[in-house]
């Protein structure tokens, strides 16, 4: 895809600049507002907006369809695809729900946004050796009232097509008997494709599927609950593709 000369000094000048600071400044209010409010919620508020911000200065709009939302306060897992990197800041402003991510141990050392992750009930895992940890976060997480959203792909695509998703995931779902949504995102590779550092307006459509309940799964099924989950991402994903 062409785009204009335009784009890339915008990215620069005034993109990089602008998140720089949002992040900054609302990275300080989620620390200051953690000291108050030991849950997280105030902390992810100032996450959402951030990423409103961001898209807004971005020029990323998104129109949300597909199943209503899991009732406020129901914990769940939101599984989607990952196209590009504005994807957790267009989950975020689509998905008005307590969410939390999963992140490497290591970002969490990483200042404001790593500081951010570390105080406010995200799952940071040590990739090497996660252990039972995870488990006891996931479970507090659920405690809370919060949701987690999770890219099972591992890494952004480059060609747009949705990849094979790794079980472990899948498996948590299954132990903490907590539901998976799957969600698709289908423009959001228009907006920054990995490897590109240009920041392009588009309209990015996020559509949420029915969820799957965990409950009654056993660890055996881990691995058939991904790929069904995969499948069901994929095909919204190839059916918005044929229609552009």
């Amino acid at each position: 895809m062409i785009v204009p000369p335009f784009h890339w000094w915008r990215t620069v000048f005034v993109l990089i600049p602008a998140i720089s600071v949002y992040t900054i400044v609302l990275g300080t209010a989620s620390l200051i507002g953690g000291l108050i409010d030991g849950s997280g919620h105030f902390a992810h508020r100032c996450a959402q907006m951030w990423a409103r911000l961001i898209l807004a200065t971005s020029g990323v709009r998104i129109d949300r369809q597909g199943e209503p939302l899991p009732a406020v306060g129901e914990s769940c897992i939101f599984v989607a695809n990952h196209s590009s990197i504005y994807d957790t800041p267009i989950l975020f402003t689509s998905i008005p729900r307590q969410l939390r991510i999963m992140a490497k141990a290591a970002l969490g050392y990483v200042p404001f946004i790593g500081w951010h992750l570390s105080r406010s009930g995200h799952v940071l895992v040590n990739r090497k050796n996660p252990g039972a940890g995870i488990f006891k976060r996931m479970q507090r997480m659920a405690r809370s009232g919060a949701s987690l959203i999770i890219f099972p792909e591992g890494s952004r695509t480059n060609d747009g097509s949705v990849k094979k998703f790794k079980g472990g995931i899948f498996l948590l779902a299954i132990e903490n008997g907590l539901p998976v949504v799957p969600v698709s995102i289908t423009g959001s590779r228009v907006v920054m494709p990995k490897g590109r550092l240009m920041v392009c307006p588009a309209v990015v459509t996020v559509r949420v599927h029915a969820p799957i309940p965990t409950s009654g799964l056993s660890r055996d099924d881990a691995r058939g609950l991904a790929e069904r989950v995969r499948q069901i991402i994929a095909e919204d994903v190839q059916a918005h593709a044929a229609h552009q």
